[in-house]
């Protein structure tokens, strides 16, 4: 069983950047690809970025060069990094973590809101 808490949203103004933070507790942190999803009112969840347990990334594009995920294994931590913000990055960030292997093992974090608005 792994447990996802998300951290560090808020409210930002278009152009700025907010990092949020996603800790997981449980064994095998390791052996998860880790990703964050998005969903803004009236909208389905989509990808934002995923990372894999060997650090290879991926991005959607409406967020490549401007978001930036990285993880750290010691500390069973995955972060999100976001700059020039826009108001269409506003909505609930979700961390979210899949087995390697074991691709049914899968989990989600209860979500952190980010407000882009001037």
């Amino acid at each position: 069983q792994v447990q996802l808490v998300e951290s560090g949203g808020g409210l930002v103004q278009p152009g700025g950047s907010l990092r949020v933070s996603c800790a997981a507790s449980g064994s095998g942190f390791s052996l998860f690809a880790m990703g964050w999803y998005r969903q803004a009112p009236g909208k389905e969840r989509e990808l934002v970025a995923t990372i894999t347990p060997g650090g290879s990334t991926n991005y959607a594009d409406s967020v490549k060069g401007r978001f930036t995920i990285s993880r750290d294994n010691v500390k069973n931590t995955v972060n999100l990094q976001m700059s020039s913000l826009k108001t269409e990055d506003t909505a609930v960030y979700y961390c979210n973590a899949k087995h390697a292997v074991f691709r049914k093992m899968e989990y989600w974090g209860q979500g952190t809101q980010v407000t882009v608005s001037s």
